[in-house]
C-alpha cells in the first residue's frame, strides 16, 4: 500500500502481518526492555487521538514534546497527526532561552516532558508560556500529570470520538503540516521548519528503498529524535519493518548495542571518532608486540575500498587483521551490524574507511532539516558507495551545482517553509523552487556528490584568497591527539587553529615522556607539550596547500558540547560563539606582542 501520511504506516502493519506485522517498538523498564507490538502500537495510538479530542485540543493545535527517545514519542506525534494536530519535538538540552521561545513561537497548546528534573525545570517557565495549558510527563513524577490520563480520557470516550478520528484521518492530505522541527542553528534564534506528511514520508520510503534491513532485523536508536535524521528514519524502520530498540541513555549505547546484538543504528562521525579513540586508547596498553600488530592492522585498513575486487596479497592481508584485530572490535559491539548510517556533519574518510575493513559498515549520507532530511547517501550495493562522498542523490531529488558552487535541490521532501517567517522562506527557496542549502559541493562522476565545505563558513584571507576551515579541520583531526579543532583567520595573513586536545593520548603520551602535570591546564601550557603539538601540525601541514597550512595554534582545555554552547544539537561547531567565547586568545595570535590572559589555555606559534 501507498505510504502518504505517517499513519499509514498503522494501516501497513495490519495488512502484512506476517513481515512488517512483527515490529516492535522498546525500551528498558525496571531493567527489563518492554516491547509494544504492532497491534498494541496501534490501540495506543488511537486512544491518543481521540484523548486529546476528549480533552479539548482541537485540529491545528500544537502537542510539543522535551524527552529522551522512547516509543511513546512515537505515540503522540501519530496520535496528534491522526486528530489533525501537530507535533513540535524539542531538543531537550536547550537553554531555557530557547526552549521558552519554542514553545510561545510554535504556540503549543500542551508539553509532554520525560522525567522529573525537566518537569520541574518547565514547570518554574510556565507562567511565561502563552498558550500552553497543561505539562504531561512520561516517567511517572509525584503530583505531576501522566501522559497515560491522554490515552485514559481516550478510552473513556471512545464511543463519543472514534468517528470524529476516523473523519479527521480522512480528510488529512499528504501536504498537511505534520511536524514543525526547529533547528537549533550556529548563530540567532531557532528556525520553525514546517514539515508536512509528504516531506518526511516521501524520504522515508525513498531510503528505505535502498536500505538492506527488513522485518528481521533490530535497531539500536539514541541520536535524539526531536533531530530531523533519527526522526526520519525511525520512520524508515518502521516503513521496512525493523524493530526499534531506544538506548537507555547515552552511556549505555556500547552495552545496548552488544546485548541486543542490533542490525544497525544511526550515528553521527564524533561519536565514530570517540569509539575509535577508546578503541585506539586500549591498544596502546597493549604489549610491544600485540600494539604492533594492531597498528599494522590499521594501515591495511586505509588501502580497503568496499566491494571493490583486491589483489590476493591484500585479501591474505586484510583476512590476518580481521582475524587478529577487527574480529575484536565486533565481539565488543554486535556481529550483526551490518548499517551505520551516518550523517549531520562531515566524516574522516580514514574512519570511514576502518570501520569498513573492520565489517562495520559506515553509510554516510548528506541532508538538512529543510529536506526531511536525506538529499544523497551511499548504500550496500556494489558502485554505489564512495567513500569520502556523501553518496548518489536520491532518485527523487533533483539536483544542480550553482556557478559559485552552492547545491540547490528541488525535493518532495523540501519543507513548506519556516514557521511565521515568510522572509526567511523566500531566502532560502528563489523564485523557481530551487532550494539553496548554504553548501558547497561538486558530484565527482557525475554520481557521487562530495561536500566540501559550508558556503557561510567559508572566509576570505587578507590575502584575497578564501579558506574553506571544514576541511583543514577534518585533516587536523586525523590526529590522535587532537579531539576538536576550529580553523580561524578571516581577514588575516595565515589561518590559526583552536585545539582542545585528546587528552587521554596527551596523558600516555606524557607518562612515556616522564613529564609530570597536575592537570590540563597546567598541562597545554608545558613548552614540551606545546612542542609537540606544533610537531603534529607540521606533519599535517604537508598535505594541505600553502594557504590552508596552519601557521599558529590556540591550546585550550574545555570541553565542547551543545550543553556549554559551542555546538549545535546536531554537534555542528557554532564558530561565532567559539570565536567570541576565545577573542582574547585568538586576538592574540594574531598580535604578538600581547599575551593570552587565561590561565587555561596558550597560543604557540
Amino acid at each position: 500500500m501507498e505510504i502518504k501520511r505517517n499513519f499509514d504506516l498503522l494501516d501497513r502493519f495490519a495488512s502484512m502481518p506476517n513481515t512488517v506485522g512483527r515490529i516492535k517498538l522498546a525500551a528498558k523498564e525496571n531493567g527489563a526492555w518492554r516491547e509494544y507490538d504492532a497491534p498494541e502500537y496501534s490501540k495506543i495510538v488511537l486512544n491518543v487521538s481521540m484523548g486529546l479530542l476528549a480533552l479539548g485540543y482541537k485540529p491545528g493545535n500544537k502537542i510539543a514534546t522535551i524527552t529522551n527517545n522512547r516509543p511513546e514519542w512515537n505515540f503522540i506525534e501519530m496520535g496528534a497527526a491522526q486528530a489533525g494536530m501537530v507535533h513540535v519535538p524539542i531538543h531537550p538540552t536547550l537553554s531555557d532561552e530557547d526552549l521558552l521561545y519554542i514553545i510561545n513561537h510554535s504556540e503549543a497548546s500542551t508539553l509532554i516532558v520525560s522525567d522529573a528534573g525537566l518537569y520541574k525545570k518547565m514547570s518554574k517557565l510556565q507562567d511565561q508560556m502563552e498558550n500552553l495549558q497543561q505539562i504531561y510527563t512520561f516517567n511517572k513524577v509525584e503530583n505531576a500529570p501522566h501522559w497515560t490520563e491522554i490515552t485514559d480520557a481516550g478510552e473513556a470516550n471512545a464511543p463519543g470520538f472514534y468517528d470524529e478520528v476516523q473523519d479527521i484521518r480522512e480528510k488529512i492530505t499528504e501536504d498537511d503540516l505534520l511536524t514543525i522541527i526547529y533547528t537549533s542553528g550556529t548563530t540567532g534564534l531557532p528556525k520553525g521548519v514546517m514539515l508536512s506528511h509528504k516531506n518526511l514520508m516521501s524520504n522515508a520510503v525513498s531510503t528505505a528503498n535502498i536500505q538492506h534491513m527488513d522485518y528481521r532485523h533490530k535497531a539500536l536508536s539514541f541520536l535524539p529524535l526531536s533531530h530531523v535524521f533519527e526522526h526520519m528514519v525511525n520512520y524508515q524502520y518502521q516503513y521496512l519493518g525493523v524493530s526499534i530498540y531506544y538506548a537507555e541513555s547515552i552511556t549505555t549505547i556500547a552495552r545496548d548495542i552488544k546485548d541486543l546484538q542490533v542490525d544497525g543504528f544511526i550515528a553521527v562521525p564524533r561519536l565514530l571518532e570517540s569509539i575509535y579513540e577508546k578503541i585506539v586508547s586500549k591498544a596502546r596498553s597493549l604489549s610491544p608486540a600485540k600494539r604492533s600488530i594492531f597498528f599494522w592492522a590499521l594501515k591495511v585498513a586505509q588501502k580497503f575500498e568496499p566491494f571493490a575486487k583486491q589483489s590476493l596479497s591484500y585479501r591474505i592481508k586484510h583476512k590476518i587483521a580481521d582475524k587478529l584485530v577487527f574480529s575484536k572490535w565486533r565481539d565488543a559491539l554486535s556481529h550483526n551490524l551490518t548499517f551505520i548510517g551516518c550523517g549531520g556533519s562531515a566524516l574522516q574518510p580514514r574512519l570511514a574507511r576502518l570501520f569498513w575493513a573492520a565489517g562495520l559498515p559506515v553509510f554516510e549520507g548528506y541532508g538538512l532539516t529543510e529536506t526531511s532530511p536525506v538529499l544523497a547517501v551511499n548504500y550496500s550495493k556494489p558502485g554505489k558507495v564512495r567513500i569520502g562522498s556523501v553518496g548518489p542523490v536520491l532518485e527523487n531529488v533533483e539536483l544542480k551545482i550553482a556557478s559559485d558552487g552552492e547545491i540547490l535541490i528541488k525535493s518532495p521532501g523540501l519543507m513548506i517553509g519556516y514557521y511565521k517567517d515568510e522572509q526567511a522562506t523566500f531566502d532560502v527557496i528563489d523564485s523557481e523552487g530551487w532550494f539553496h542549502t548554504g553548501d558547497i559541493g561538486v558530484l565527482e562522476d557525475g554520481m557521487y556528490l562530495k561536500i566540501t565545505d559550508r558556503k557561510k563558513e567559508i572566509f576570505k584571507m587578507s590575502n584575497g584568497k578564501y579558506l574553506a576551515p571544514q576541511q583543514i579541520e577534518n585533516k587536523l583531526k586525523e590526529s590522535f591527539y587532537i579531539q576538536q579543532t576550529m580553523v580561524v583567520g578571516e581577514n588575516q595573513k595565515y589561518a590559526a587553529a583552536i585545539i582542545i586536545p585528546n587528552f587521554q593520548e596527551l596523558a600516555q603520551w606524557c607518562r612515556k615522556k616522564k613529564i609530570q602535570f597536575q592537570d590540563n591546564a597546567e598541562l597545554i601550557q608545558m613548552p614540551q607539550v606545546l612542542k609537540h603539538f606544533q610537531d603534529e601540525i607540521k606533519q599535517f601541514n604537508k598535505k594541505l596547500s600553502q594557504t590552508d597550512q596552519v601557521q599558529k595554534i590556540i591550546l585550550v582545555a574545555d570541553e565542547w558540547s551543545p550543553i556549554t554552547g559551542e555546538l549545535s544539537s546536531s554537534l555542528k561547531l557554532k564558530r561565532k560563539y567559539i570565536i567570541q567565547k576565545y577573542r582574547d586568545l585568538v586576538d592574540a595570535v594574531y598580535q604578538p606582542k600581547v599575551q593570552p590572559v587565561r590561565v587555561k589555555s596558550r597560543s604557540v606559534k
